[in-house]
C-alpha cells in the first residue's frame, strides 16, 4: 500500500471520526438479538472495558439512572429565563479557561503562596476528575427528560462523574477561606461555590453524585495544602528534587485510562498536569537564580505604580500568547517526523482516538484547544456571552447516545424494569433521527497534541512564575 493511501483526508476527518460513523450506523440498524447482539448499547462498554472497570461502572450506574426523574422534577419546578442566564455566566469562573488566566496574574501580584496551593488543587482535581471519567465512563443525566444549559461546547462530550467543576470550586472555596479576610470577601467566596455547585445540577449537567464526589475530592485537595509547607520547601530548595516532577507527570499521563467513547478529559488533564510542572520547576530555576527570593514574585503597588502594574499584566499576558502560538505551531512541524520514526523502530504507545503520525501528512495550522481559547477566538467569546446560553435537548455525545439506546432497550423488556423515559416503543422509533441530530460530532485528534499541550502549558507556568519573575525586576516594576 502506498503512503498516499494510507494517508488521512485531514479536511473530511475533522468533520467526524470513524467511531461516531458507527456509532450512528449501530443506532440507526433495527434491533436483532440474534444477529447484532454485540450491537447492543448494554454490550457497547461490557465489551470494550475490561472486566474489573465494567462492574465498577454498573455499580454505579443504577444511581445515575434513579438520579434522573428527580433531577428533572426539580429543574422543571426551578426553571425561569433570568435563572437561566445566571447560572449559564457563572459556570465560566468554573472552567479551566478561567483558571488558566487567573492562576499567572496571581503569581504577577504577590500572591505566590495562595497561587500555589490554588495550582496544585486545580491540576490535580482536573487529573483526578478526568482519571474518574474516563475510567467509568458513566454517562451525565439524561437528557431528555433534563434540558441541559450550557454556553460550553466541548463539556457535553465528557462524561458526568464526578464533576471537575465542583472539585475545583470547593477546593478553591476552602482554601480562600482561610485566606480572605472581612465578612464581604467571605460572602462572595460563599456565592461563588454555591454557583457553580448548585448551578451544575440546575442546568442539567451533573446529578448528585457528580457533585458530592466531586466536593470530596476538592476537599482533599484542599486537606493536602495544610501540608504545601514541605513542598515550598521542596521547590525553593537547592537540590535537584523539585525536578523529580517531570518523570512523575509522564508517569501520571501514561496511566490515565483509556476512554471507551471519545471523551476529551484527557487534553485537560495534560494540560494541567504541565502547568503543576512548569510551576514546580519555574520557581525552583527562579529560586537557584534570585537566592532568597523563595520563588515568589516580589510586588509593591506603590514602587510599580498604577503603569508599572499595568504593563506586568501587558507583559506578561504578552510572553504567555506569544509562547503559546508559536511553539504549538513549531511543535506540530517538528513532532510528526520524530513520531513517525519511533513507531517505525516500535517503540510508539499510541492512545485511542488519536491519529498516528503515520497516517497523516500535516496537521491543520488551527485546532481548537479545549483548556484555553485561541487569540483570534475572543470576538466570538463575547458575542456568545451576549447570547448567554444555549438549552439543548437530547443526547450531546455517544456516552449520551448509548445511554438513551440503553433506556430504550429497557423499555422493551417485558416487566420488572421501570424507567423515567416514555416507553412508547413506536415515539422511540419515531424520536431516532432527532436525537442522532444533536450528537456533537468529536473532531479529530493527532497524537502529536499530547506532547504538545504538556510542553505549551508547562511553558506557560516557567514564564508566568519564572521568566516574569526575571524580567519585571529589570525593568523596575
Amino acid at each position: 500500500m502506498s503512503s498516499e493511501q494510507t494517508k488521512v483526508d485531514v479536511k473530511s476527518d475533522l468533520s467526524r471520526s470513524n467511531s461516531f460513523i458507527a456509532l450512528l450506523k449501530a443506532a440507526e440498524k433495527e434491533p436483532c438479538a440474534e444477529k447484532d447482539a454485540g450491537n447492543k448499547s448494554e454490550d457497547h462498554y461490557a465489551t470494550r472495558l475490561p472486566l474489573w472497570r465494567f462492574k465498577l461502572r454498573n455499580a454505579m450506574l443504577p444511581i445515575i439512572r434513579w438520579e434522573t426523574p428527580h433531577l428533572a422534577r426539580l429543574q422543571s419546578t426551578l426553571r425561569h429565563p433570568l435563572i437561566d442566564i445566571y447560572f449559564a455566566l457563572s459556570a465560566n469562573l468554573g472552567t479551566h479557561t478561567f483558571y488558566v488566566i487567573m492562576l499567572p496574574v496571581s503569581y504577577w501580584y504577590g500572591g505566590t503562596s495562595t497561587a500555589r496551593d490554588l495550582t496544585f488543587i486545580l491540576a490535580m482535581g482536573v487529573y483526578l476528575t478526568g482519571f474518574l471519567k474516563d475510567l467509568l465512563c458513566l454517562p451525565r443525566p439524561l437528557s431528555p427528560p433534563l434540558h441541559r444549559i450550557t454556553m460550553s461546547g466541548s463539556a457535553a462530550l465528557e462524561y458526568g462523574f464526578p464533576s471537575t467543576h465542583t472539585a475545583n470550586a470547593v477546593g478553591v472555596f476552602l482554601l480562600l477561606s482561610t485566606k480572605l479576610q472581612g465578612p464581604v470577601y467571605q460572602l462572595l467566596n460563599a456565592i461563588f461555590v454555591f454557583s457553580i455547585v448548585a448551578g451544575r445540577i440546575y442546568c442539567g449537567m451533573h446529578g448528585f453524585a457528580d457533585v458530592v464526589i466531586g466536593a470530596l475530592i476538592g476537599a482533599g485537595l484542599w486537606a493536602l495544602t495544610l501540608f504545601s509547607g514541605f513542598m515550598t520547601a521542596l521547590r525553593t530548595s537547592s537540590s535537584y528534587y523539585p525536578l523529580l516532577i517531570v518523570p512523575l507527570t509522564l508517569f501520571l499521563v501514561r496511566v490515565h485510562p483509556e476512554p471507551v467513547d471519545d471523551c476529551p478529559c484527557f487534553d485537560d488533564g495534560v494540560a494541567f498536569l504541565g502547568v503543576l510542572m512548569g510551576e514546580i520547576v519555574g520557581q525552583w530555576i527562579l529560586t537557584r537564580v534570585i537566592p532568597g527570593s523563595n520563588g515568589c514574585i516580589y510586588y509593591d503597588p506603590q514602587m510599580s505604580g498604577i503603569v508599572g502594574t499595568a504593563l506586568r499584566f501587558v507583559i506578561g499576558v504578552g510572553l504567555v500568547v506569544t509562547w503559546r502560538h508559536n511553539m504549538k505551531r513549531i511543535l506540530h512541524e517538528v513532532l510528526p517526523p520524530a513520531f513517525r520514526f519511533i513507531e517505525k523502530i516500535g517503540l510508539a504507545m499510541p492512545r485511542k482516538y488519536f491519529i498516528s503520525a503515520s497516517e497523516y501528512s500535516d496537521i491543520p495550522s488551527s485546532i481548537p484547544d479545549t483548556t484555553l481559547f485561541e487569540t483570534h477566538e475572543i470576538t466570538s467569546i463575547f458575542s456568545r456571552a451576549g447570547r448567554a446560553r444555549s438549552d439543548s435537548v437530547g443526547p450531546q455525545s455517544t456516552a449520551d447516545l448509548y445511554e438513551s439506546m440503553a433506556q430504550q432497550n429497557l423499555q422493551h423488556r417485558p416487566q420488572g424494569v421501570s424507567s423515567a423515559l416514555p416507553s412508547n416503543s413506536v415515539r422511540e422509533n419515531s424520536q431516532q433521527p432527532d436525537l442522532l441530530s444533536t450528537v456533537v460530532v468529536p473532531r479529530v485528534r493527532y497524537d502529536v497534541e499530547v506532547v504538545t499541550k504538556l510542553v505549551v502549558y508547562c511553558g506557560i507556568a516557567v514564564i508566568s512564575v519564572c521568566v516574569c519573575g526575571l524580567i519585571f525586576p529589570i525593568l523596575g516594576i
